[in-house]
């Protein structure tokens, strides 16, 4: 779906999370006939649709936004030179994507690999191309640790895109 065409979505556990309201809304309004229920009920299940999806796209919007800032600050690397020592740096970074986890859940996490090494990249919204295993992609974002205070360096990533690689014709 997009607003404005920004692409949001909703994950998977608030469609579930709806459909079961849903389904106990439905059995209890037929086992009580309590039928004054549903002008309440049914605008809280849609809020509970919409709410979601509104703060997926201030996300996506936020993130737009930073990214004039990261484009002036980061430098290309490769994996294998991110250390401890970077942790707060922009980075961009250019590889193939060899899993992809929590997509559904709006979160995702990527393991980017280049000649050199991997990667895990997180981002805390979901992104604005659907990106699978084995695409060639470019990530903006900054060297945080994986556990808030401890942990190996991961990318925290405000964007990540498909590269488009020319076919050259010898």
């Amino acid at each position: 779906m997009k607003i404005k065409g920004t692409r949001v979505q909703v994950s998977i556990i608030h469609i579930a999370m709806i459909v079961a309201l849903t389904l106990f809304l439905s059995l209890y309004v037929i086992l009580s006939r309590d039928y004054g229920t549903i002008l309440w009920a049914v605008p809280i299940l849609v809020m509970l649709f919409v709410i979601p999806l509104l703060l997926n796209y201030m996300s996506q919007k936020e993130y737009e936004q930073l990214i004039p800032s990261y484009e002036a600050e980061a430098k290309l690397t490769r994996i294998s030179t991110i250390k401890p020592a970077d942790i707060g740096n922009v980075v961009k970074l250019e590889g193939v994507v060899e899993r992809v986890l929590f997509k559904s859940l709006n979160r995702p996490q990527f393991l980017i690999a280049d000649k050199s090494g991997e990667i895990s990249v997180k981002m805390f919204t979901s992104a604005s191309e659907d990106i699978r295993k084995d695409d060639v992609v470019e990530v903006l974002g900054q060297v945080i640790k994986r556990y808030v205070v401890t942990g190996d360096p991961v990318v925290n990533a405000i964007r990540i895109r498909k590269i488009r690689i020319e076919k050259k014709n010898n």
